[in-house]
């Protein structure tokens, strides 16, 4: 159907919410000479080359895309139903770029452009209340879906930090989070010690039991740290079956006396009950290091690598400080 102009379209106002509560005799004259558009399901609205222009659904439904802003969130089709509008933004900030706009059945639209939306505004309070009633609306649901989609980064950054198969922290998390409070360390002159943990003999427990074994006692390995450990505390899992706990505020003492209690809780776990074969119970080797005057991340690590060593030298399943 070809487009026609609202005075000879047959619509009225009735039940838009541009011209809700509107009498003004003005408006009809205003709006006489503006296109109506007559789409059929699945025509897609032309794009003006022109001015900016706002579309009012006369009858009929719009889906409207909404692209996706970045890659946590797919692209979505939202859907503007009779009375409502879309393209305010665009004539109010004086841009022609609009969204892709689709009929999703028989629909008519009015097409406002920009002079006759401003001439509108200029010369009927009613129409400028309206138009500000829907433009708040919007920011409150824009601010809503800005809201959401920080909600889900956030969910999705702390994803990314945490490790899948123990739920400790991971090694990303570690790389970017231990620096940090070595600096606080530093700053307020307070200890901060670190454990560097191998789970003992792991390979044969994977050759032996198979990668699921492994796994299961990884899992059982990362409860025992959760559960041994002050909220303060952290637990990472460093990589492959090396794990690792950050203690701010412990000293060499406090550490020590940390990874003891810890070496000997999990030699009590049992990974499996019903274990036919050697190794029911998993062992692991710990290296305590405790931060020095001017150290760092990198020299704090290889401190507690080395006391690590030590321990597993020593004949594993103990500390070494």
């Amino acid at each position: 159907m070809e487009p026609t102009t609202f005075a000879a379209s047959g619509y009225d106002l009735a039940g838009l919410h541009l011209f809700e509560n509107v009498t003004d005799p003005a408006v009809p004259a205003l709006l006489a000479s503006c296109t109506v558009l007559h789409l059929h399901a699945g025509q897609t609205v032309p794009i003006s080359s022109g001015e900016a222009c706002m579309h009012v659904v006369l009858r009929g439904t719009l889906g409207m895309l909404i692209e996706a802003t970045d890659r946590l969130q797919p692209p979505r089709t939202e859907k503007i139903l009779r009375g409502e509008s879309t393209g305010e933004l665009s004539v109010l900030d004086d841009t022609a770029r609009a969204p892709i706009l689709t009929a999703l059945e028989e629909t008519a639209l009015l097409v406002i452009d920009s002079p006759t939306l401003w001439r509108l505004v200029d010369e009927t309070d009613g129409v400028a209340r309206n138009l500000l009633r829907q433009l708040s609306f919007r920011l409150r649901a824009a601010n809503v879906q800005l809201r959401r989609r920080e909600k889900v980064g956030e969910f999705y950054r702390r994803l990314s930090m945490a490790d899948g198969l123990t739920g400790l922290h991971n090694r990303a998390w570690f790389n970017a989070r231990l620096p940090a409070l070595i600096g606080e360390a530093h700053a307020a002159q307070q200890p901060l010690s670190l454990l560097m943990i191998d789970l003992d003999h792991f390979k044969r427990l994977n050759d032996e039991h198979g990668h699921q074994a492994g796994d299961q006692a990884l899992r059982v390995a990362a409860g025992v740290l959760l559960h041994a450990l002050r909220p303060s505390d952290f637990a990472v899992r460093y990589g492959g079956e090396e794990l690792s706990v950050i203690l701010p505020g412990s000293n060499e003492t406090g550490a020590c006396m940390v990874a003891q209690r810890l070496c000997e809780r999990l030699r009590e776990a049992v990974v499996f009950d019903d274990m036919r074969s050697p190794l029911p119970h998993v062992t692991a080797s710990f290296g305590v290091a405790t931060l020095a005057p001017h150290q760092d991340a990198d020299m704090l690590i290889a401190a507690a690598d080395t006391a690590l060593y030590r321990a597993k030298q020593a004949g594993r399943n103990r500390i070494a400080c």
